[in-house]
């Protein structure tokens, strides 16, 4: 098992990124990729929302976009999935290529645009897997907005209304740069707007389903000190579940060496993770710890895994560092979380939420 866990990276980058990525899949649904037999050390479990995570670790949105793999993705350790970016109606994305390794950055960049078979896919999928026997572990469902709908906001309140029964908690994607206009749903005016609609169309589905699960935000990390504390006071008054701090950067640091740094997109991956954490310590700050956070972008490591913990996030994702790491990486994450904790005296997770900031 470890030697083909240690294989699985190394094989895959032998292939175009978005072929290697599908072959991924494939061999995830086949029952390729084996479970990770081994319990979670006690020391990482922790509740959030009023959910069990066995551990903290989660994978991002973006790799199992068709919610296709979720339960593979648990079984391989990760503690949850969020599945997506779905969009209401299936469309293709941006034209090829749209997706591009920096192997010398340990960096991703894409620009794949909302690619998926669309919601009524997506829903089915979820809905088989609420009837057959599961990994433990949450599911989210990250929701999006079709390229040519006029009414971005409408987008997020279909997705929305027929999640809510479905998935464990609901992320509203409005950060990614590969959808023209999406990051101006960020302005203060549009943002109180799409919350409210949100807010307002999960509540509408939970009065027929009784399920209402927590409705997170995703933004982006580019965003100036003014636009964070627009969206903590947003978030605060509105009642906001969670953020997930952040999506990809349109930056490209000038430290950036692989041939294809110049591509247009977003990137994600190591050279991120920098501006990530000073993000997620400001979103911490911004609401006094009241709104939990996901810490997402450019994780790649224990010691990065601890460091946004620390920061303030309740949880942790990645997903690029997958590509140059193979699944395996989950499991050593793990093991230096648990050993840093109890180096450092915490009983749990929820004892170094926040740390460096008390």
């Amino acid at each position: 098992m470890a030697d083909l866990y240690g294989l699985a990276g190394p094989v895959l980058r032998l292939l175009p990124p978005e072929t290697a990525h599908r072959f991924a899949i494939l061999a995830l649904r086949s029952g390729l990729m084996p479970a990770v037999r081994t319990p979670d050390d006690p020391v990482l479990a922790t509740r959030v929302w009023g959910l069990e995570f066995a551990n903290p670790i989660g994978l991002s949105a973006g790799f199992d976009k068709d919610a296709e793999v979720g339960e593979a993705m648990l079984a391989a350790g990760f503690g949850f999935v969020e599945a997506g970016t779905v969009t209401p109606l299936p469309q293709p994305g941006n034209p090829r290529p749209r997706l591009f390794r920096l192997t010398d950055d340990r960096a991703v960049i894409n620009r794949l645009g909302f690619n998926g078979g669309g919601l009524a896919a997506f829903a089915g999928r979820l809905a088989a897997r609420r009837g057959r026997p599961r990994p433990p572990g949450p599911m989210g469902a990250n929701v999006g907005r079709n390229k040519d709908t006029e009414d971005g906001a409408a987008d997020y309140e279909i997705g929305i209304e027929t999640l809510t029964p479905l998935a464990d908690y609901l992320v509203i994607n409005i950060s990614s740069p590969n959808t023209p206009g999406l990051r101006a749903l960020q302005s203060r005016a549009l943002f109180e707007d799409l919350i409210a609609r949100s807010l307002a169309a999960r509540d509408r589905a939970a009065l027929v389903t009784r399920d209402k699960p927590p409705l997170l935000v995703k933004i982006a990390p580019d965003l100036d000190d003014g636009e964070r504390r627009d969206i903590a006071e947003i978030c605060l008054a509105a009642g906001i579940d969670g953020l997930i701090v952040a999506n990809t950067t349109i930056d490209r640091p000038e430290s950036l060496r692989s041939r294809d740094r110049g591509e247009i997109g977003g990137l994600s991956g190591a050279p991120l993770f920098p501006r990530v954490l000073r993000c997620v310590s400001d979103m911490f700050t911004l609401t006094g710890g009241r709104i939990p956070i996901i810490g997402s972008g450019g994780v790649g490591s224990g010691e990065d895994a601890y460091a946004v913990i620390r920061a303030g996030a309740s949880l942790v994702q990645l997903y690029s560092a997958l590509v140059f790491e193979g699944p395996g990486l989950v499991t050593r994450i793990k093991s230096h979380l648990a050993r840093s904790l109890r180096e450092d005296r915490y009983a749990t997770i929820a004892d170094a939420v926040g740390a460096d900031h008390q």
